[in-house]
């Protein structure tokens, strides 16, 4: 049994989830084995995130509670925040190694031992879904992300190397693969930038070669800007039958004049016309998006025209954030901050609209037949076990541990505000 040991902690996204797994698989095959519960690592990385002030001030914890359960261990730091503040994450306990960019990755783990980087994972530890990184960096200047700074520049990974990887998940048991990136509509766009004679690969490109891929799986796109989904976009993902019918536009504001202020490349209306062309071509098409409640100088009217755009949009789920500052953005020092007391309020009013859209559309699923992709068993409820379908919808039906990572076809019965509940 090898005598290193590691251990790795990820805060953050999917892209940080992917590449934690990377670094993982490159540590396993060079003698290096997970550190078991009381023991002590010989090795730690912590790949951070630096989205809010939070997320840095969490990065700093899980360095120091590492240096502290792991004496004498070594700490490799990467990740945005990584990037963001070097200085600060170099002075915390125990960190021998910054890892400002992640393209110096090999040659800091070759310091370690590890002769080679693979090209990409061939599995997705304590998840039933694993996520494909497909592209780096942001080149966007949205007034409140920190992102485009600590990621800049745009670097796909060729569509040749991304379909070995799903075919390696897919072999390995991997019923669902999520299609994930910083910016991911502009994948493909650096490859063929300012290069004549070369044919584009977009991402609706690889959408037709992956589906292409034989098996009894499906993929899903993490996210994608609703002004990257042209006809192309569309006419490939109703023709590809792996690709859930299940899209992430980001929404942020309903409000066109908080949109001007964020900096963002679209309107609501012209967001709300991509929805419905999606939906002529896709009818059983389902939305989820992202808003940020309070951005500064947001006003009861233009909060209302937030509200009234989701209801629009008519989104199954709603990922809802309360403005938070950070230091680095133009945001952060706009006038007219909004209030706590007005955020929270308003993150309860979106969160009942949420749930109100949610059960309509729950409720749409009654009598009808539902693939449900099973992650795990209910531990509160024998013989019954939860999982996700290709619409993205939370179900609860019959089953136990051997159903945990299969497909199974099961019937909608009864909608709850939070769920489905299916039967055989």
């Amino acid at each position: 049994m090898s005598t290193r040991t590691c251990r790795l902690i990820t805060l953050g996204c999917k892209v940080n989830q992917y590449e934690t797994q990377l670094v993982k698989e490159a540590l396993g095959s060079h003698g290096y084995r997970e550190a078991g519960e009381g023991e002590s690592a010989d090795l730690c990385v912590v790949n951070t995130c630096t989205v809010t002030n939070e997320g840095d001030a969490k990065s700093r914890k899980e360095v120091r509670r590492l240096a502290r359960q792991n004496p004498g261990t070594r700490t490799i730091v990467m990740g945005c925040y990584a990037t963001r503040d070097p200085e600060a994450v170099t002075k915390l306990p125990g960190v021998f190694e910054v890892v400002t960019d992640k393209r110096e990755l090999p040659d800091v783990l070759a310091r370690q031992g590890v002769a080679d980087m693979p090209a990409g994972i061939s599995q997705f530890d304590g998840r039933k879904r694993a996520y494909v990184k497909v592209q780096d960096g942001c080149v966007l200047r949205c007034t409140y992300c920190i992102i485009p700074q600590v990621r800049p520049g745009l670097r796909s990974r060729s569509p040749q190397d991304i379909e070995a990887e799903v075919r390696r998940l897919i072999d390995n048991g991997y019923k669902e693969v999520v299609i994930c990136g910083i910016h991911v509509g502009h994948y493909g766009v650096d490859a063929t930038r300012g290069r004549s004679g070369k044919p584009p690969f977009r991402l609706w490109h690889l959408f037709r070669r992956l589906d292409r891929i034989p098996g009894d799986w499906r993929m899903r796109l993490s996210s994608i800007e609703a002004n990257e989904v042209d006809d192309d976009f569309i006419s490939a993902a109703a023709d590809c039958e792996h690709l859930c019918p299940q899209f992430h536009p980001a929404l942020q504001s309903g409000s066109d004049s908080v949109l001007a202020r964020m900096r963002r490349r679209y309107r609501a209306g012209r967001f709300l016309e991509k929805l419905d062309r999606m939906r002529e071509i896709l009818p059983d098409v389902a939305f989820t998006t992202d808003v940020i409640v309070g951005f500064p100088g947001e006003t009861d009217a233009e909060f209302d025209e937030t509200l009234e755009t989701c209801r629009r949009a008519q989104f199954l789920k709603i990922h809802a954030f309360p403005f938070s500052p950070r230091r680095g953005t133009s945001a952060a020092t706009l006038p007219h901050q909004v209030s706590p007391e007005v955020r929270k309020d308003r993150m309860r009013r979106l969160s009942i609209l949420e749930r109100q859209m949610a059960l309509r559309y729950y409720q749409s699923q009654i009598g009808q037949d539902v693939e449900v992709l099973v992650e795990r068993t209910c531990s509160d409820q024998p013989g019954r076990v939860r999982g996700t379908d290709r619409h993205y919808i939370p179900v609860e039906l019959p089953g136990a541990a051997d159903d945990v990572g299969q497909f199974r076809i099961v019937r909608g019965e009864r909608a709850f505000p939070d769920y489905l509940r299916a039967s055989r």
